[in-house]
């Protein structure tokens, strides 16, 4: 198979942060507090640009996960301002806000396939940021096209030889790879990734991150990660982001960060 060069698309109207020179993703003082629990951030300032590869790193209940899903408002923020491809995003009402997040490729820690279905009809549900009705269903019902291009994300993966197989039938591994795949179907100009190698033994996980550091590159696309592993925030981002007290506590370059000061940090109290 040829492969076909990954097309960013923004929708009409949207400006690109690759041609504004504006942030991928911007933060101004934003904060969140769950309830009358205790402030899990506060006043956090942070400036993502177009193209780079960034790990989110700090110890448990810092906020990560928070912090990247309060990008595309998965949780409201408390206070603060948020920008994300040119986009106000506390501003937006539901249908821009589904829009905008039609422009961001997830990749979670489940994976969130039909596990009684194949390979393929769960990269082909990819193309729904794009498409709606029943031929998005299954491989099956879809056009030509996107069941090519549906082969082509899995070929990028190093799976085309697993198009057929059901997901109940794949390791934990190649399935959050099929979820890669999946979110390269929506052409997306921004990579989330929450612990993508969290649930998976070191191997997988490795394979997994190397993916998604890969494909980013290939494409100069902004990636975004949350990692626990502090060999693969070192190895697979260019940028180190660590956060502490409600706050952006570390950001270095990730070649200027060494393993004994990332262990003193998630360390910190």
């Amino acid at each position: 198979m040829n492969v076909v060069a990954f097309q960013q698309t923004a929708p009409e109207g949207a400006v690109s942060p690759a041609r504004s020179g504006l942030p991928a993703a911007s933060v101004r003082g934003l904060s969140k507090q769950f309830g009358t629990g205790p402030v899990i951030m506060s006043g956090l300032d942070l400036d993502i640009h177009h193209g780079s590869r960034v790990a989110i790193i700090g110890a448990n209940g810092t906020g990560k996960s928070t912090l990247i899903r309060m990008l595309v408002r998965l949780v409201e923020p408390s206070g603060g301002d948020i920008r994300l491809l040119g986009e106000d995003v506390r501003k937006l009402d539901a249908p821009g806000l589904k829009r905008l997040r039609s422009r961001v490729g997830f990749v979670f820690q489940r994976h969130n396939l039909v596990t009684r279905l194949s390979a393929l009809t769960n990269v082909v549900h990819g193309v729904q940021s794009r498409m709606s009705g029943p031929r998005t269903w299954t491989q099956l019902l879809a056009p030509r096209e996107v069941r090519a291009e549906a082969m082509n994300c899995l070929e990028r993966v190093g799976l085309a030889d697993k198009a057929m197989a059901r997901i109940d039938t794949l390791s934990g591994g190649q399935s959050q790879r099929v979820a890669v795949a999946r979110m390269l179907m929506q052409r997306p100009e921004l990579v989330i990734a929450d612990e993508p190698d969290a649930s998976l033994d070191p191997k997988s996980g490795e394979e997994v991150m190397a993916t998604l550091a890969a494909l980013a590159n290939e494409q100069d696309a902004t990636l975004i990660f949350v990692s626990h592993r502090m060999e693969h925030a070192i190895r697979f981002s260019e940028r180190i982001v660590g956060l502490g007290g409600g706050r952006v506590a570390l950001d270095q370059p990730s070649d200027t960060v060494s393993e004994a000061e990332l262990t003193r940090f998630f360390h910190h109290d």
